[in-house]
């Protein structure tokens, strides 16, 4: 059994995932955060190899034809990805990994690594959902009414996933998030890979 622990978090885009994941890292030091690698451009504020390593097309599709990625999805036109190795060998290390990808990712990441915890955050409504999509002031109306239609086709994958969080309060979504992340960490299998030497007496003769 690994040590580390990989979550795995989707949502539609403008159900609070990212402001979300990023409160819990920075209550939680235990858990890092994976940087996906992405062909999207930045949006403001972002930094290359903070939210994402952003590369080009040709860069991405040769590191997947090479086996690179755990799991990669294309989402409204562009590609994600997620290094194997680097993924791996945090976890191996004994590091919890917090992953945000699409469902398509993560139905990809449950094959690669089942003993990932799925987390899918929805918002309270579709009227709220595309409420804050405007509010971010991103998108044009065409983009806005795209990804509206594209988070009812997500939604409808929200029962693959071991917890869903209902993003309506951020406070009470975080609370539910640290919750989540903390019953993860207190099953069996994994507190004995974590602590081996509290366990060694169980093997005794």
């Amino acid at each position: 059994m690994i040590a580390g622990t990989l979550f795995v978090v989707a949502a539609p885009s403008g159900a609070g995932k990212t402001t979300l994941v990023g409160r819990l890292l920075a209550d939680d030091a235990q858990v890092k955060n994976s940087v996906s690698y992405t062909t999207r451009a930045p949006r403001p504020g972002e930094e290359d190899g903070r939210e994402y390593h952003f590369i080009d097309v040709k860069r991405f599709l040769a590191m997947r034809e090479r086996g690179e990625f755990t799991e990669w999805a294309e989402v409204h036109d562009n590609f994600y990805g997620t290094s194997r190795v680097w993924v791996e060998q945090r976890l191996k290390e004994g590091s919890d990994m917090m992953l945000e990808i699409d469902w398509q990712g993560a139905q990809q990441m449950r094959r690669q690594l089942p003993e990932a915890v799925s987390i899918f955050i929805l918002p309270p409504s579709i009227d709220e959902l595309e409420r804050r999509l405007r509010k971010r002031g991103l998108d044009s109306e065409d983009v806005i009414a795209r990804r509206v239609a594209g988070a009812l086709a997500e939604m409808r994958h929200v029962g693959e996933f071991d917890f869903v969080i209902i993003n309506n309060d951020l406070d009470v979504a975080l609370g539910e998030l640290k919750a989540a992340v903390c019953a993860s960490r207190l099953r069996y299998a994994r507190q004995r890979a974590r602590h081996p030497d509290v366990f060694r007496f169980l093997d005794q003769d």
